[in-house]
């Protein structure tokens, strides 16, 4: 009877936290040591983009010390849309990643998991893995066995051999783009059987390729908790930590009219159409398939820089988000042809890492972790300084271009404390 009541008045109170939970407190720029011209400077830029036509508007915030001491909203959702706003839902694309990859560790912490593991023993179908190493003289894939199984580590780090398809040549990303295309239709569970059908680009363990391994870690989280990975994460992550608006879907109509699109010329990821979040889907891609806003993300991305926490509830202890944002590559893990993590970066589990002060062309500390997505968002933590960017967009093409000038523009805002 006192366990029932126990855990009763626990769910109450995780209800209540998860109702009345806080908004991000809010300060102007200098309380937050953040340059005000610096920031109108950064505004300015994005204004004249949003003129140019090359995207409709944006959402940038910046946060110190867990205070929002920027948050700058312009254009429009859409191109034909109403203003953008704060609530404004946005394709994040590979930002699903970080979430997921938490929702791995989670499971480590639960004891259900060690990263060591071989993501065979929760999922056959990569028990016997072969390598591509060529073709032959009538086109058939060559291949030689995989030396050693993938390990969940592997699927966290991009180290398990496997590829997107979408970019590069060789016969295991020709394999996988055969039947990339049909993958929108299949659940999780589906799309990791037919990738375990398919020959890997590398030897497990030995290089970095960026891939499909968060979405074989999706269809491994619904195999050890019995449910659907966005059931899942709504309970584990969304629920706790107050991210309403985040999903894999906007199911309900009224909300529509807040999701962001890109301009008519510019709505491909690659050859494929982004994604209409008004539909359901039966693929919940765990790397690439979640919609959120720019302050759902922040409260996940200050959780993490929290060392796990967020306003009283607990998702990871301090430990294993250290093991998140430490370097997993070392010298033992190749750079493969497209390591676009950059110089001086190497890769954790979820993020690209910075390993060193300099080398890398951009600012930031050692120490930096960040992501991004495909439809043009940015995510980068600087813990040196206790400094959160998130850049919101949907504009594929000119993500490479602009992204790291936003980061460089807000970064370089950063010339006070912020009350630390």
């Amino acid at each position: 009877m006192r366990r029932n009541l126990a855990a009763f008045v626990a769910a109450i109170t995780l209800t209540f936290s998860t109702v009345c939970a806080a908004a991000l407190e809010r300060v102007d720029p200098e309380t937050a040591g953040l340059n005000p011209e610096q920031l109108e400077r950064l505004d300015n830029l994005l204004r004249s983009r949003i003129d140019a036509g090359q995207f409709p508007g944006a959402v940038t915030l910046i946060m110190r010390n867990g205070r929002i001491g920027h948050l700058s909203v312009l254009g429009r959702r859409a191109p034909d849309g109403e203003p953008m706003s704060e609530d404004t839902l946005f394709r994040i694309y590979s930002m699903t990643k970080p979430i997921a990859s938490v929702a791995t560790m989670m499971l480590l912490e639960e004891g259900k998991i060690l990263l060591s593991h071989p993501v065979s023993a929760y999922l056959p179908e990569f028990e016997k893995m072969t390598v591509a190493t060529g073709v032959d003289a009538d086109g058939k894939i060559q291949t030689e066995p995989a030396r050693r199984p993938i390990t969940i580590q592997d699927l966290l780090r991009h180290t398990a051999g496997l590829t997107y398809g979408f970019f590069g040549k060789g016969p295991a990303r020709t394999a996988l783009n055969e039947v990339n295309g049909a993958f929108g239709d299949m659940t999780n569970r589906e799309v990791s059987r037919a990738l375990g059908k398919l020959p890997l680009e590398h030897q497990p363990g030995t290089t970095w390729e960026y891939s499909r391994a968060t979405d074989v870690l999706g269809a491994l989280i619904e195999v050890i908790e019995g449910k659907p990975l966005g059931e899942v994460l709504k309970a584990k992550i969304f629920d706790p930590l107050g991210m309403k608006d985040t999903g894999f879907r906007v199911e309900n109509p009224g909300d529509h009219a807040r999701i962001a699109e890109a301009v008519p010329e510019d709505r491909k990821i690659g050859q494929f159409d982004m994604f209409d979040p008004r539909e359901k889907r039966a693929f919940e891609s765990g790397g690439g398939g979640l919609m959120s806003t720019v302050i759902d993300y922040a409260r996940f991305a200050q959780m993490l820089m929290n060392g796990g926490q967020l306003e009283g509830v607990r998702i990871l202890s301090p430990r294993s988000v250290a093991l998140m944002t430490a370097d997993h590559m070392g010298d033992r893990i190749k750079r493969g042809k497209y390591y676009f993590v950059g110089q001086g970066f190497g890769f954790g589990l979820g993020f690209g890492v910075r390993v060193h002060e300099g080398i890398d062309p951009g600012l930031g500390h050692k120490g930096l972790y960040y992501w991004g997505g495909a439809a043009g968002t940015l995510y980068a933590a600087d813990p040196a300084d206790q400094t959160l960017v998130l850049f919101m967009m949907q504009a594929p093409k000119q993500r490479q271009g602009l992204r790291p000038v936003v980061q460089n523009m807000a970064l370089s805002a950063v010339v006070g404390n912020g009350g630390q």
